[in-house]
């Protein structure tokens, strides 16, 4: 049975008035949220049925166990591989967890599911394949817990904002493992200290009180225009941490732990067959269960294509199924790409932060992001990485990077969130920001030493904070909505 969105779209497309009647919702029904809520479950599921699978295909089956807590039991900086450093089978099996924690979270909490919720579980289970674990992500969820309990707030509220800011995962680890270890410290003998412990529990309290705080003015000073919004809030709080636990107090940088993984280098550290295998199942799913939502059809689709992307929320505007349908189609377009980069350029092949940010591309697919908007943010990486080679090339300076490298691929993820450019200011402006951002991602993380899980995010932040007051001042006005 079709849907009163889906009838509303057909006879747009059926040659009806341009002006199509679209929702405009405050909240989605209880059907529609329990859709939202099950979809998540769903992904947590299909994690943990690939993890023995994975396991089985790489040679890892007897040792998914005692590799899952060799993951838990590391600092895990940025990039930290977790299918070089546990095996793909423990990287599975650790999104499947950490995805279920975050549904029992949702359930007990009784969150209201909505795009912004369904965003915020994306990111945990994309930075479970390279840095963010069950035992890492739980000192953020108390600091915000705490902080909506002192403030009187609901926490059901917060949730999302809570998932957001387990990117800064990479800080606990290492104030639990290694900070206050020094010397002592041995990856291959983890220790924890009762200093570590307070550390870690009091970082997390002090990244609840003040992400919230810095979320209101980082989003003002994008207005919008980067849809992973929460991004450069705690980009700048990893900023002033870094800058205060680490460069102040003289207390060395941590490299990231790299692991002797036979298995791994057997199959020439990238799992692109497995990986591609699970990918389409799941978006494959995802469309083919919105279609038949949709009365097996995929009418009214045109015009989610056609939003700019600004301030836009899906499952309330369209209704669940053709939200499912664009992030289906929008998650293969996302795949089609992480290919043709891997395979035809060199550098990093499907890796943990590879399979990881395949996830986080997709993480506003439900709120903003199609394959019509996010084009021209990556035509602008192509541009960027095209144009560096030129410059090196025609003087001499060896190419640093290509396409496919891994901080260029986890950036691009990122910045696909300035599509909001794209659909309201055009494709070549769109372009622009991609190539800014393509600038930035390769020396955002320096600014936070690797512990900010959500760096792309923090360089698209930057890229519309610079790229805005240049539109102003030069009078490119968006066209649409008003800002």
């Amino acid at each position: 049975r079709m849907s009163q969105h889906s009838l509303a779209f057909a006879a747009a497309d059926a040659g009806g008035s341009p002006s199509v009647r679209v929702d405009e919702r405050t909240e989605l029904t209880a059907p529609e949220g329990r859709e939202l809520f099950f979809y998540s479950v769903f992904w947590s599921v299909a994690c943990l049925a690939a993890s023995p699978f994975a396991a089985w295909i790489s040679g890892e089956k007897i040792a998914v166990f005692s590799d899952f807590l060799r993951i838990l039991l590391s600092p895990s900086k940025l990039l930290t591989d977790y299918f070089e450093l546990g095996g793909i089978g423990a990287a599975f099996l650790n999104a499947g967890l950490c995805g279920l924690a975050c549904n029992l979270v949702m359930a007990l909490t009784r969150a209201r599911p909505s795009a912004t919720l369904l965003a915020g579980y994306f990111l945990v289970i994309a930075h479970c394949f390279y840095g963010l674990n069950l035992l890492n992500m739980w000192p953020p969820f108390l600091g915000v817990a705490v902080y909506c309990f002192v403030m009187k707030r609901k926490y059901r509220d917060s949730v999302a904002l809570s998932m957001f800011a387990t990117s800064l995962g990479p800080f606990i680890s290492d104030f639990l493992f290694r900070y206050t270890l020094g010397d002592a410290f041995d990856p291959a003998r983890p220790q924890v200290t009762v200093g570590g412990v307070a550390l870690a529990l009091g970082f997390g309290l002090l990244a609840g009180f003040l992400i919230p705080a810095l979320l209101p003015g980082t989003t003002a000073m994008h207005r919008g225009y980067s849809l992973y919004k929460a991004g450069l809030a705690i980009g700048l709080f990893g900023v002033l941490a870094y800058a205060f636990f680490y460069t102040s107090l003289g207390v060395p940088t941590p490299d990231a732990l790299i692991r002797e993984n036979a298995v791994y280098e057997r199959n020439g550290r990238s799992y692109l067959a497995f990986v591609d295998c699970f990918f389409a199942v799941m978006f494959l799913c995802s469309f083919l269960y919105g279609f038949l939502r949709n009365g097996r059809s995929v009418r009214g689709y045109r015009k989610l294509w056609n939003v700019d992307g600004w301030h836009d929320d899906f499952p309330l505007k369209f209704g669940v199924p053709l939200t499912f349908i664009n992030v289906g189609f929008y998650g293969f377009f996302v795949l089609a790409y992480m290919n043709v980069a891997v395979i035809f350029t060199e550098g990093a092949g499907f890796t943990g932060p590879t399979c990881g940010i395949i996830i986080a591309a997709i993480t506003f697919s439900a709120s903003g992001q199609t394959v019509k908007n996010v084009w021209p943010i990556m035509a602008g990486y192509f541009l960027l990485v095209g144009l560096v080679d030129v410059i090196c090339l025609s003087v001499g300076l060896p190419v640093r990077y290509s396409i496919s490298t891994q901080g260029y691929l986890n950036g691009l993820a990122f910045a696909t969130g300035l599509c909001p450019f794209a659909g309201r200011y055009g494709v070549l402006v769109g372009i622009i920001a991609g190539a800014i951002s393509a600038a930035l991602c390769t020396s955002t993380a320096a600014m936070h030493g690797g512990f900010v899980l959500y760096n792309g995010g923090f360089a698209a932040g930057l890229s519309a904070m610079l790229l805005l007051p240049i539109l102003d001042f030069y009078s490119v006005r968006p066209h649409g909505k008003e800002d």
